[in-house]
């Protein structure tokens, strides 16, 4: 700017020495610049890859896709969206969608709605919006199916405002509900979802995919799991914890039947999407107690040591995180909620609330923070960000999935289970435990297939019922109970 500023001024007002000797130094400066970026590409590549991605060619992007899998690629600009669609052995399907960001932004806020609606009993659970679930479907998928149709495995990359939206989620052909049947929401099992064919997997960004796929295997010997969850964000809630006793789920009754929905709460009366929150810390979150529950059953599933790999209430603290030895383990799991920049006071990038520091009664303010991730050392295969409501705020909290996904996979970690929305408490427990046992069942699953049998068995076989009466009043075939969860990263 000075430099500009003294080459636009009048000759005769500006000495040439002057304009020489910051010529020169511009010039040394940008050598010495060159220099050191060299040297960080040279000593730290992986960190070179991270900050500054380089795209993979079509060839590239082709060896990098095992032979069941077609990668599909959504770019939405102002007034139009790219699409293009690659597998092995086929030529490359591209599109041009007449619909922009900004038409893609209010149809997937609008689906998100009838996806994420936080209902507090069965009956508020609006209908799914499948006539804008098909024009989705329609808009960026059906252009290129050429390719991508025959493939049972899909890698999706898709940018905002799509980040929001499960894909899962979208039929393939037309479709309206039938008349109600007996059981609420059975109606949804006749849908043809596009998971039903198709095992998904998302990446934040294609240049990601060679660099997931050129990770070396983790170590067959590492520890199976390590699991944190049922945080005490106050010394309250510690308290309330030591004197609660086991009790019974409530019965529910018909449609009024009531939920347990996890979501980010404050002071157990508003939400931080509320704009009108002004102020928030750590000490307002509300507890999760049902996350123990989760945790509990995916260490049960992988045939986990209780005392060794579960870690819940004040023994969920940052500083465990921080000091024990996780680069063995092949899964994490953080069942608490993800927060997003302005979430908190001073909260400045994505984080994950741990147990609070009057709890646990150390020097950190239990906000692991993205930053703080970046320098775990991991050699994970998963890591299960369940109830951590990453979508929240008409998509804003996607932030948390691109922020910490980069962080965790920066770290170590091949791949991340995360939910997109406020999940119902019984059928997230049953999404992401069936997901382990199936995987365990059979090795040979990747991990993008073994969530599609979990949501399959979930959506067909699993339903509500009145535990007094022992009656059968709900499946859990509405999306929003079988959605919420994606897989990010290597779903391989």
């Amino acid at each position: 700017m000075i430099l500009a500023n003294l080459l636009a001024a009048p000759p005769d007002q500006v000495e040439q020495s002057v304009i020489t000797e910051l010529q020169t130094s511009i010039g040394t400066l940008g050598q010495a610049r060159r220099s050191i970026l060299v040297e960080i590409q040279n000593r730290f590549p992986r960190y070179e890859e991270f900050v500054n991605p380089q795209v993979p060619g079509f060839d590239a992007l082709q060896d990098h896709l095992g032979p069941q899998e077609a990668l599909i690629v959504i770019y939405p600009a102002a007034d139009k969206t790219y699409i293009w669609s690659i597998s092995r052995g086929k030529p490359l399907a591209f599109a041009i969608a007449a619909s922009g960001r900004s038409d893609l932004a209010k149809m997937a806020a609008k689906l998100r709605r009838t996806l994420a609606p936080v209902p507090g009993t069965l009956g508020d659970v609006p209908d799914f919006d499948l006539a804008l679930a098909y024009k989705l479907f329609v808009t960026l998928l059906k252009p290129v199916e050429r390719v991508w149709k025959s493939a049972p495995d899909l890698v999706v990359v898709a940018a905002a405002p799509l980040g929001t939206i499960p894909f899962a989620v979208l039929p393939t052909q037309p479709a309206r509900l039938a008349p109600d049947e007996k059981t609420l929401f059975a109606a949804y099992r006749k849908v043809p979802w596009l998971i039903r064919k198709h095992s998904l997997m998302r990446l934040p960004s294609v240049s990601s995919l060679a660099t997931l796929r050129s990770l070396p295997p983790g170590n067959p010997e590492r520890r199976t799991f390590a699991g944190f969850g049922d945080h005490y964000f106050n010394n309250r809630q510690m308290r309330q914890a030591a004197q609660e006793q086991p009790v019974k789920s409530a019965p529910l009754a018909s449609r009024g039947g009531r939920l347990k929905v996890r979501g980010i709460r404050v002071a157990q009366s508003d939400t931080l999407d509320n704009p009108t929150i002004i102020s928030s810390h750590i000490g307002m979150l509300s507890r999760l107690p049902d996350t123990a529950e989760e945790i509990n059953g995916i260490a049960a599933t992988l045939g986990a040591d209780p005392r060794q790999d579960i870690y819940l209430g004040a023994r969920a603290a940052e500083s465990r995180v921080k000091n024990m030895d996780l680069s063995n383990r092949k899964v994490i799991a953080f069942a608490t909620h993800g927060l997003v920049a302005g979430d908190l006071d001073g909260l400045d990038q994505p984080a994950l609330a741990l147990s609070g520091p009057d709890v646990t009664n150390d020097s950190e303010d239990g906000l692991l923070t993205a930053d703080e991730i970046l320098n775990l050392k991991l050699n994970a295969d998963w890591i299960v960000l369940s109830a951590c409501n990453t979508g929240a705020a008409q998509g804003a909290g996607a932030e948390a999935v691109s922020g910490l996904g980069r962080a965790f996979f920066y770290a170590g970690s091949r791949a991340l289970l995360v939910s997109m929305w406020p999940v119902e408490t019984t059928s997230a427990k049953m999404l992401t435990t069936g997901l382990f046992r199936f995987q365990e069942q059979s090795p040979g699953l990747s991990r993008a297939q073994s969530l599609q049998k979990s949501i399959l068995h979930l959506l067909d076989s699993k339903t509500l019922t009145d535990a007094s009466s022992g009656q059968t009043i709900a499946a859990y075939a509405h999306p929003f109970f079988w959605a919420p969860f994606i897989v990010v990263g290597d779903g391989g």
